[in-house]
């Protein structure tokens, strides 16, 4: 074991900057506590039982004991019979406890995961837009599945075990020393190595496992990124340069994925030779001591199986604990989450009108590099705003800015008077909603994602928003109807249908203004055209502001504001920008050819 040293890179460390934060084994001991506090009664319930069965355990070697002596003793009337029937009623209680044990604490554990499951996802899904961005899709996926599953195995099998294991062990530790304590000493012979081996494991453990969890989030990130961006990486032809990074990030995971095999086959061997160790010292040792007078032979058997018995929770306790420590890592990755200060939210504010200004607005997605310079636009009621620009030059972030997506890091960007970044998001997206080309279907029936827009919507509202997007006359064709399961292993559903349902629930929402970010971009042209008309009606009556990747949305609009290098060079209407001969203009004649 001496001599194992870790991996030169640490991702840990060289993501700590942009990674969401990793818990500390405090925050992750105190919210441990809080979990069990709040079950506090079955995980008493668990220690009790426990204690119990472990009692009744003990009532086999003690009985056996009994009778050796007698027999040694030369006495005709051992109490046989008494004997047997005893010990098929304490093992009798033993099975019935123990499963009982099993039982209650895998209830235990499905209950604590479910809460640190709810606890997660709801504590994600406020978090700032910008802080998941900044940590990347590979650093959320591998803590919501990942990190979800090993602690899923932790909580249902390593803690109900542990704790059974070290209840369990206490307590024939305890009737080991009132039956026999010399033997109970000599069991002491393998404290020193169990010892050293644990202070070897839990030094280098947490670390190893963070390390390897950052690795995997890393690689997954990578390996998704390439994915996701496959026409991209081949159009600039980017392949051998993904493909090395890929390869990279593969081997820096596989790197910490085996040190941590390097200490588990550690830790493991110290235990296989506890085992031999105590078996070792309990017999060699009882036999001198009996043979010294120092305990009897009925004591020598009887703590002879109480020490056979003992072996196996002791090693049950390292064996879990070495899973607990996956466990801890995994845990400490999910509360971390918990540490992240939120901007404080008033949920008193309630804008007073439906205009939107931004002023002075600065922005950038890294510190001291900004986006947006000083950027002002006031946008009024029923007004139909087109953002127009070269790309790069800031159209979509001043667009998410102005749907509340992301907050300025300078100036101030209202709705009706009050700032979007200090209203509770609820509000503000009852009010304003970015529009933008990714649409999902949730696992769920198609009511349930038509509601996730307004809870407690009646049927009448989910079908007129249907209707409302030309997509009733599909959802009257499903089998059960607004019940009917979408998404895989259900009913299909095309990418037309998904951003129909996207739609109705915009339309079910009902804000008073809409950002739209290349809408229909991913829809093939027919289908597109024919979102394009539905989209018309859902605008109707609306605040919209675009970002016009295509210009003929200018065209369309109230006012155009023209983007270059962060900032609106040209504001106005189409005829105006074009009398004026400016940026606009010259766009304009270029995509006019």
């Amino acid at each position: 074991m001496i001599g194992v040293t870790p991996p030169a890179y640490d991702p840990a460390v060289s993501t700590a900057g942009t990674a969401l934060p990793i818990g500390s084994a405090t925050t992750v001991r105190r919210h441990t506590r809080e979990l069990l506090r709040q079950h506090r009664g079955a995980y008493i319930t668990l220690v009790v039982l426990n204690a119990v069965a472990v009692l009744a355990s003990v009532v086999g070697p003690y009985l056996l004991g009994g009778l050796v002596q007698d027999l040694a003793r030369g006495k005709d009337d051992v109490p046989l019979r008494q004997a047997l029937v005893w010990y098929a009623v304490a093992l009798t209680v033993q099975i019935v406890l123990v499963q009982q044990v099993r039982l209650r604490g895998s209830m235990l554990g499905e209950r604590l995961l479910a809460d640190l499951r709810e606890d997660f996802l709801t504590r994600v899904v406020r978090l700032p837009t910008d802080v998941l961005e900044r940590a990347g899709t590979g650093e959320l996926v591998s803590r919501v599945t990942v990190d979800v599953e090993r602690l899923s195995r932790a909580v249902r099998e390593a803690v109900p075990q542990l704790l059974v294991s070290t209840v369990w062990a206490s307590l024939l530790m305890m009737a080991l020393a009132v039956v026999a304590p010399p033997l109970a000493l000599a069991t002491l012979v393998a404290a020193p190595l169990l010892w050293y081996a644990s202070r070897w494991y839990y030094r280098r453990a947490p670390a190893a496992f963070r390390s390897a969890a950052a690795g995997y989030a890393a690689m997954v990130g990578t390996l998704g990124e390439t994915v996701e961006a496959g026409r991209t990486v081949e159009a600039y032809r980017l392949g051998g340069r993904r493909t090395a990074l890929s390869g990279k990030r593969v081997g820096q995971w596989a790197a910490w994925e085996r040190y941590v095999l390097w200490l588990r086959c550690g830790i493991l061997s110290a235990i296989s030779v506890t085992h031999m160790l105590i078996l070792t010292a309990v017999l060699m040792g009882g036999g001198l001591f009996v043979l010294w007078g120092w305990i009897s032979v009925g004591q020598l058997i009887t703590g002879a199986l109480l020490a056979q018995t003992l072996i196996d929770p002791i090693a049950q306790i390292l064996r879990w604990s070495e899973e607990l420590q996956v466990a801890e890592a995994s845990m400490a990755r999910l509360v971390g989450v918990r540490t992240i200060e939120q901007d404080a939210k008033d949920p008193s504010l309630s804008p007073t009108g439906r205009s939107l200004h931004a002023e002075r607005i600065r922005f950038g997605y890294h510190e001291d590099v900004d986006v947006l310079h000083g950027v002002d636009l006031s946008v009024a009621p029923g007004t139909r705003v087109a953002l127009v620009g070269p790309s790069g030059a800031g159209k979509s972030t001043l667009g998410r800015i102005l749907a509340g997506v992301y907050a300025p890091r300078q100036g101030r960007m209202t709705l009706g008077g009050v700032e979007l970044n200090r209203m509770p998001t609820e509000r503000v997206r009852e009010q304003v909603m970015l529009v933008n080309q990714e649409h999902h279907v949730f696992a769920g029936s198609l009511r349930e994602n038509l509601i996730l827009a307004r809870p407690g919507a009646d049927d009448a509202a989910l079908w007129s928003s249907l209707e409302v997007v030309d997509v009733k006359e599909w959802a009257e064709g499903l089998p059960d109807g607004l019940d009917t399961p979408l998404g895989p292993g259900a009913v299909p559903v095309t990418p037309a249908q998904t951003q129909q349902i996207a739609l109705a629930r915009i339309v079910l929402a009902d804000p008073h203004t809409l950002v739209l970010d290349e809408a229909t971009s991913l829809l093939d042209p027919r289908a597109a055209r024919r979102a394009e008309r539905t989209l018309a009606r859902v605008l109707a009556d609306r605040t919209v502001v675009t970002i016009a990747h295509r210009l003929h949305t200018a065209y369309d609009a109230d006012v155009v504001a023209v983007i270059e290098d962060g900032r609106i060079c040209e504001l106005g209407s189409h005829d105006e920008l074009l009398t004026a001969d400016g940026a606009y203009a010259s766009l304009w004649r270029t995509w006019h050819g």
